[in-house]
Formats: structure tokens, sequence, C-alpha cells
């Protein structure tokens, strides 16, 4: 018979050693689960995804559930050190690790790839070199430019060329877009496209951000997909800093916007009536985009963000005597060139918009960002 207060203290204990202290699959601090078969610690959230997993992953809870000695006993030989360096061996620069923050598609597909299907083993190389390979190819359903029905289309990454090229039809020879990799984004936006496994991809055409919204009904093919472009945005960067590090790349190579939403914006004179826009704030290119609606496939206008030194500063600002807008709490942007009067709904929106503002203010300048700022100003 366990001695069921002996082996409930043997994993409080355990579950707070370095490395088990982390959740093992999306780094969630203080899990209170563990797969009793794969001898890994996770949180809540990822204890439902090893739920699914039935053949692979059984898991109990560490502080509620009837443990035997023998689980314990495996519990302490494994752990989430141990377990990480079986499925995690052979993780790629360029694989995306998501955190507890992430879409659930995201977790749900790292969770399997390490368990199930065991990609990183070492043991099959098959879907490592499917991310990797020189052409990439994925149909996806994408929303079309100019209303909101999504149609079929079929995606080709090419490492050739660094290129992510699109065709209305299998048999087209030519294709609708030829995108490059130098300014391409992807991130996941499942509450934004309205699909578990919508993706959002970003890129420069004519000097404006360009949208597109696809999605795939398989989560594993919107997630390879998802990785195969992030194998090529990397092997894009490597080409171009060949000095620079990995860990200097991975960061550059898909980023989320700081922030985004909704915000009534006027015109340069100030006299123009409020209009409600939706806006996207990034960091890494120190840009304020604005759309009519957060589907747009096309930019309204964009904004630069540069240093104090430079000439740019937030403050916050009443609103009362703003015409046409119908919320009053305010945001004034300054530029060399403009004064930006913004109006959020809630305080709470004010004051998160003026915190990613200073954030990006707060951020030295590179020498693109000042190539960005002069582009800007030419527009």
């Amino acid at each position: 018979m366990a001695n069921l207060e002996r082996n409930n203290k043997i994993l409080l204990d355990l579950v707070r050693q370095p490395g088990n202290n982390l959740c093992a699959d999306c780094g969630f601090p203080d899990p209170d689960w563990a797969s009793y078969t794969l001898g890994v610690f996770v949180c809540l959230n990822c204890s439902g995804m090893h739920r699914n997993l039935p053949t692979v992953s059984k898991v109990k809870s560490i502080r509620l559930d009837h443990w035997d000695d023998s689980l314990v006993e495996f519990m302490q030989e494994r752990g989430n050190t141990a377990a990480k360096a079986i499925f995690e061996k052979c993780v790629p620069a360029f694989f995306y690790r998501p955190q507890q923050k992430d879409c659930v598609v995201l977790r749900d597909q790292w969770i399997r790839a390490k368990y199930e299907r065991r990609e990183f083993t070492g043991e099959n190389n098959y879907f490592l070199q499917s991310y990797s390979s020189d052409l990439f190819e994925s149909t996806l359903w994408k929303k079309g430019k100019d209303n909101k029905q999504f149609l079929k289309r079929i995606f080709l990454l090419s490492r050739t060329d660094f290129t992510l090229r699109y065709f209305i039809k299998e048999d087209s020879k030519v294709p609708k877009a030829v995108i490059s990799m130098k300014d391409l984004n992807a991130v996941f936006q499942p509450e934004k496209i309205g699909h578990a496994h919508g993706l959002q991809i970003s890129y420069l055409e004519d000097e404006r951000m360009r949208n597109l919204f696809v999605y795939h009904m398989n989560g594993q093919a919107i997630v390879s997909f998802f990785n195969a472009i992030r194998a090529t945005r990397f092997a894009y960067l490597l080409k171009k800093h060949p000095t620079l590090r990995d860990n200097d790349l991975i960061p550059q190579i898909t980023t989320r916007c700081l922030m985004e939403g909704y915000m009534e914006k006027t015109g340069p004179t100030q006299r123009e009536p409020f209009k409600k826009r939706w806006f996207t704030l990034s960091a890494v290119n120190r840009k304020l985009l604005y759309f009519k609606s957060p589907l747009d496939a096309n930019e309204l206008g964009a904004v630069f963000i540069g240093t104090e030194n430079h000439g740019y500063s937030v403050s916050e600002s009443s609103g009362r005597s703003m015409r046409g807008g119908r919320w009053r709490c305010g945001i004034t942007f300054e530029t060399p060139g403009r004064q930006f009067v913004f109006m959020c709904e809630q305080e709470q929106e004010q004051k998160e918009w003026m915190e990613a503002f200073r954030k990006v203010i707060c951020q030295p300048m590179t020498p693109e960002d000042y190539a960005n700022e002069a582009n800007l100003r030419r527009k």
C-alpha cells in the first residue's frame, strides 16, 4: 500500500526543483500536474492537451490524485530536464517554442510534435527535413482582399530565392503574388480572423503594409506551414547577417506586435472629425500602422516612432475640447513634423497605449530605423 502522505511530499519537493518548477511544455511557473508515463511536470492547461494523447501520456494532479510508489519513483528518475534531453534533443533553432499565452493550436501541436510524433528525438528526420526543404507547398484558405469570403489558394515557400508565392488555381503557372522574405512576418491571430487556426501574414508592398489572412482546417498543417515560414526566414537572415549568432537572429524571425486595438484619430489640422481606426504598434520596426478594420488588407497610413532625443514624445490629453470624437481618453503624440491626437474609449486602454508608445520611444534607434524614418518622411 502506497504511503500517500510520503508520496505527496516527495512530489511537492520534486516540483520545486529547478527544471521541474516550470511547465515542461509552456514554461508556466509552479505546475501542479504531471504525466506519469512521460515523467514531466506540466501546468493545468497543458495537462488538458496531454489528455488528448491517451496512448502517449497519462496525467495526474500531484496534489489531489493517488500516486503509487512505482509512479513516484519514475518521476524521481525522469523529471523535466531529463525528459527535455530526450524529447527536445534536436529542436531546430527556427522552430517556434510556444509560451503559456500563445494560442491553443500552437501549444497543442508543440506537445504533439514532441511526444506523439517524436519529431525532435533524432529517431526520424522526416519532419525537420520537410520544414527546411527548398520548396514547401501548402493549400490554405485565404480571405479575399475586398470581401470577407475565404477561398482556397496554393502557397509555395522557396529557400532558393527566399520568397513566398501564392496561386489562385492548382494549375496556375503565374503566381498572384511573389513575396520577399525580407520584410515578411507571420503571427497567429485566431480571435481576429475568427478561426482557431487563423494566421496573419504581413509584408511590405510598395512601402505599405499588406496583410494576408489564412487558415487550414488541420492544426498540424497550419503550424507546419508557420514553422516552414520561420525556417525560410531564418535561412534568409543567416545569409543577410552571416556574422550574427543564432540567438541574435531568432527574435527577428517572426514577431508579435506590441499593441493593437481601436482608437479614434483626427487629421493633420485637428479640425477634421475623429474617425475610428484599427491600430497596430510594432516595436521591431517602430511603426504605428492604422487600418479601417482589423481584417483590412492594406494600411491607411503609418507613423514612425523615434526617440525623445529626436523630437518624439507622448502625453495624456483630456479630449474634452476635441470635436466630433465619441471617446474622451486622449493621447497626444509629438513628432518633429506633426502632432497626432488619438482617443481611447477606456482609461485602461489609454494607459496601455501610453506605456506601449513609451516603450518604443525608449529604445535606441538602429541604422535601419533611421532609413525607415527617412522613407516615411519622403512618403
